[in-house]
């Protein structure tokens, strides 16, 4: 899989974008500011439906515009996808593919498979649980259609259920309708539980060797799924916690509340690790994450990499760009620095200048 074009209209600082991708790396350069990750945003957007920024959809329209509009296309398995996205301020956003269009926005993840790399993501150890639960969440919508329909319904009903308890201070009698919110909510979490325990299985089985070799031998890594509540013991959990919710009008347990840990020689460095070692298996979760999907695509999912490399050391750098030899690659950076020029086959350069592109031959 890669794509071959992408086409913006109105989208954040581009009134009209009309750029071609290499099948290898494609370097964005250009002072800050200038639109450079708006570019791989809106390639996102076409893969996930959603800013990996958390933007809205009228937050990345461009001011004093009512509505912009992505298009992309793309090869997949031999086959060119044609996808359009059309965002408006006050409606739902419109999506087709190959011009035919889609019921449910959600239907639309997987035809894309990226994989992004800020950084932001260097910090994703030691940021809070809501981080770890994001990026898990992330990939396995995009991996997983049936963990995308539980994760959906999950956050409905738990907004559903924080609703009704905020409304039982004004009808108490509305609490016997709670254990119906909370049969479906054990019916939803404990399938997304019994997923990300099998994704933290399949995570560790790449990252381990990745981070041996980035750390030179000196360092075992392992990924530990930390549930709020085990399957076995959700209901009796989420049943003694009623009270509680009821005075704090928000729902307690689940695995809105997961985290996941990142033991480094068996200790955990979200709270005693180094910043080296935090973004050291930071990249190794990157890396990893890139080998999951071809694992279970059986392709090559689009690597962004967003400003990222100015971050890391030389010896990050060389392990990154050494591994990603198969992998189609966006990369934006603020120069065409020496490691680049030296150490990376480039493919096509352009440079962005406040929202105007113009191509440079490398």
């Amino acid at each position: 899989m890669y794509l071959k074009s992408l086409e913006l209209e109105n989208f954040r600082n581009y009134e009209s974008l009309n750029l071609e991708f290499d099948q290898g790396t494609t370097i964005l350069y250009g002072n800050n500011a200038q639109g450079k990750t708006n570019i791989l945003e809106a390639v996102f957007y076409l893969a996930t439906t959603k800013s990996h920024k958390g933007s809205k959809d009228k937050d990345v329209i461009r001011f004093g515009e009512e509505e912009a509009h992505l298009r992309c296309f793309l090869n997949k398995n031999n086959s060119d996808i044609r996808i359009d996205m059309h965002l408006r301020k006050n409606k739902a956003k419109g999506i087709a593919v190959n011009l035919e269009k889609i019921k449910k926005a959600a239907d639309l993840l997987g035809t894309i498979n990226v994989v992004l790399f800020s950084p932001e993501d260097l910090d994703i150890i030691k940021d809070g649980p809501s981080y770890r639960r994001h990026f898990a969440d992330m990939e396995l919508c995009q991996l997983d259609s049936f963990y995308l329909y539980n994760l959906t319904n999950y956050n409905k009903i738990i907004n559903q259920r924080n609703t009704l308890l905020k409304d039982l201070v004004f009808h108490p009698t509305l609490k016997e309708t709670v254990n119906i919110w909370d049969n479906q909510l054990l019916s939803y979490g404990s399938k997304i539980i019994e997923r990300r325990i099998q994704f933290t299985e399949q995570l560790n089985e790449l990252i381990y060797p990745i981070h041996q070799k980035l750390s030179g031998g000196l360092e075992e890594i392992k990924i530990v799924y930390e549930p709020d509540t085990t399957i076995e013991s959700y209901e009796e959990n989420l049943t003694n916690s009623l009270n509680h919710d009821m005075k704090a009008k928000i729902t307690s347990v689940g695995p809105h509340r997961d985290d996941f840990a990142f033991l480094v020689n068996g200790i955990d460095i979200r709270k005693f690790g180094s910043q080296g070692q935090q973004r050291t298996a930071a990249l190794s979760l990157k890396l990893a994450e890139i080998e999951l999907v071809k694992k279970i695509t059986k392709d090559v999912p689009i690597l962004l990499l967003d400003d990222v490399l100015s971050e890391l050391d030389s010896n990050r750098q060389n392990y990154l760009l050494n591994t990603i030899g198969d992998v189609q690659t966006i990369i934006t950076c603020t120069g065409l620095d020496d490691f680049v020029n030296n150490r990376f086959q480039i493919n096509r350069v352009y440079q962005v200048t406040d929202g105007k592109i113009e191509r440079i031959e490398s």
